[in-house]
């Protein structure tokens, strides 16, 4: 699924996760809170736990996303975080 720019898979099969090496992608957790972000690379990620909602700048549309999606944010994307329950996350920038 895509919107917005931003393509998400919910629930990918473990094999999925094992052939795109996930689990030796670099970790990265926050608590509840709301920021800015720009992706200066694409990056995919993979959330262990938590929820958020990003709104891409110049939509007042929000993507959610939650524990068990992957996750493909664009380069170059700017947008907006906020997180409802703690995130912690592989991910990995190309």
């Amino acid at each position: 699924m895509e919107k917005l720019g931003i393509k998400i898979e919910r629930s990918p099969p473990e094999n999925k996760l094992t052939q795109l090496g996930v689990r030796q992608w670099p970790k990265w957790s926050c608590p509840p809170s709301k920021f800015p972000w720009t992706y200066d690379a694409k990056e995919t990620c993979y959330l262990m736990e938590g929820k958020v909602k990003v709104t891409p700048s110049g939509t007042n549309e929000a993507v959610e996303i939650a524990a068990g999606d992957l996750v493909v944010f664009p380069k170059g994307m700017t947008c907006t975080w906020d997180v409802s329950v703690r995130v912690s996350k592989y991910y990995n920038s190309e």
